[in-house]
């Protein structure tokens, strides 16, 4: 076991960066991330993902305002944080705090047992998303690969 912090940058891969994902629904939003991370990841039970983000958002939705949404859950038997980052092609309902439609997501699937690690990758993005500049950017990303780089470029 490795004591390093986990970051943003040390969870997301390029595979995982998803750019203008048209989405009709947050339903279908969270679909496409449970469907990406079992195309990414096969030891991974897609609709265990689907669901666990489900009964999560039922406690509360995970938008955090201003476009912006943190679906998570914890997953049975998984190795390592699992982290999705999408824009949406055109902004999807969310029940979000704000009421606003959600157009900018970041995903994280954390093992059963990460609690604090899982705390501290939530409240890293939170950071990083409450910065308004930085989430203009990724919104003007049209490709994934830029996606990506804009994400991971600014540590800190």
């Amino acid at each position: 076991m490795s004591d390093t912090t986990l970051t943003i940058d040390n969870i997301l891969v390029p595979e995982l960066t998803l750019c203008n994902v048209p989405a009709s629904s947050k339903k279908r939003v969270l679909e496409t991330i449970a469907e990406q991370i079992r195309e990414h990841n096969d030891s991974v039970n897609e609709s265990q993902i689907f669901n666990n983000l489900i009964a999560r958002e039922r406690l509360g939705s995970t938008g955090i305002g201003q476009g912006i949404a943190i679906p998570h859950c914890r997953l049975e038997g998984l190795e390592q944080v699992i982290g999705v980052l999408m824009t949406l092609e055109e902004a999807v309902e969310f029940d979000a705090i704000d009421n606003q439609p959600v157009d900018l997501l970041f995903a994280l699937i954390v093992p059963k047992e990460a609690t604090s690690e899982h705390l501290e990758l939530l409240s890293q993005l939170a950071e990083k998303f409450n910065e308004r500049s930085f989430c203009d950017a990724l919104r003007q990303c049209e490709d994934a690969r830029t996606l990506f780089q804009r994400m991971t470029a600014t540590s800190g």
